[in-house]
C-alpha cells in the first residue's frame, strides 16, 4: 500500500533529512513540505495526505494546535507522526491519537517503524473524531496561556498585557499592535500572520474583523454604519482608529452586539 505524506517542520535540515529517510522506506510519496503550523493546515486541506510528519515545537501554531484547528474546521485527520527533540512530548502525542512519535535526530529504523504503524492503523479501527477532539481539548486546557505579548518599538522590546491590546493590523507582512490605556503604545509583533498572533491570544476576547485586522472586542468604542449595509469599528486607542468590518464578518458583528 502506497502512502502519501506531508512533512512539516520549521527546520529545513530536519525536513530534508526526513524526506531522504522516507525515500529508503519505499511506497511513501512526500507530496508537500511546510515550515509552520499555518502551512500545515493549508497543505493537509489541499493534499489530503495519508500521513503527516508534524513537528511538535514550532513558533506560533505548534503541532498540537494544528490538530485542534483541523478539528474545529471539520477537516478529516490524517495519520499523525509527531517529531520532537524532547521525549517528554511522547505521552501527549499518544493522547491525541498520534500513530507514533520520532525523536530528533531521526533514525532510519524508527522512521520505517512509524510508517509500518501507520499502515496498520489504516487496516484497523481508529478512535472517532469526537474522542480525539476531547483529548485535544484536555491537552489545550493544560497548556499555560501567555498573558503578555512581546512587542518591538523604538529598538526596545516591551511586554504588553493581552487585555490592553486594542487591535492589530498587517501590511506588507508586518504586524503592528496598538494598545490602549494610559500607557498606550504601538509596536511590531514577531508573528508572521494575524492567525499566528490570534493563536496565542484569548479566543473569546479577540476577533478577526477583517483579513487585515484583529480587534479586542472589549476595546470597541463605537460601531459606525457605513456604505451598503457595511460597518466600521471605532476603537478606544488614542487615535480612535476606525477599522473596517469585512462583509464575511458582518453577521458575526450583528451577533456580538445584537444589531
Amino acid at each position: 500500500m502506497s502512502l502519501s505524506a506531508v512533512i512539516v517542520d520549521d527546520e529545513q535540515l530536519a525536513r530534508d533529512e526526513l524526506a531522504f529517510l522516507l525515500k529508503d522506506v519505499g511506497d511513501v510519496e512526500v507530496v508537500a513540505q511546510g515550515k509552520n503550523g499555518v502551512e500545515a493546515i493549508d497543505l493537509i486541506r489541499e493534499h489530503n495526505p495519508d500521513l503527516v510528519f508534524l513537528d511538535v515545537q514550532m513558533p506560533g501554531l505548534d503541532g498540537f494546535g494544528v490538530i485542534q484547528k483541523l478539528l474545529h474546521r471539520k477537516v478529516p485527520l490524517p495519520k499523525i507522526v509527531f517529531a520532537t527533540a524532547f521525549d517528554q512530548y511522547a505521552v501527549k502525542a499518544f493522547e491525541v491519537n498520534a500513530v507514533d512519535y520520532l525523536l530528533k535526530p531521526f533514525d532510519k529504523k524508527r522512521v520505517a517503524q512509524s510508517v509500518e504503524k501507520a499502515r496498520a492503523k489504516f487496516e484497523g479501527n481508529s478512535p472517532s473524531a469526537e474522542k480525539i477532539e476531547t483529548l485535544v481539548r484536555m491537552l489545550e486546557s493544560q497548556k499555560p496561556q501567555a498573558l503578555k505579548v512581546l512587542l518591538k518599538a523604538g529598538g526596545r522590546l516591551f511586554l504588553a498585557n493581552q487585555r490592553d491590546i486594542c487591535f492589530a493590523s498587517i501590511e506588507d507582512g508586518i504586524i503592528t499592535v496598538v494598545t490602549s490605556g494610559p500607557n498606550g503604545m504601538e509596536g511590531q509583533s514577531n508573528c508572521r500572520t494575524l492567525e499566528e498572533l490570534l493563536d496565542g491570544l484569548e479566543g473569546n476576547l479577540f476577533w478577526r474583523a477583517h483579513r487585515s485586522y484583529l480587534v479586542n472586542i472589549n476595546r470597541i468604542k463605537e460601531v459606525v454604519p457605513w456604505f451598503n449595509s457595511s460597518y466600521q469599528l471605532r476603537m478606544d486607542d488614542k487615535k480612535q482608529t476606525e477599522i473596517p468590518v469585512s462583509r464575511a464578518q458582518t453577521k458575526r458583528l450583528r451577533e456580538l452586539f445584537g444589531l
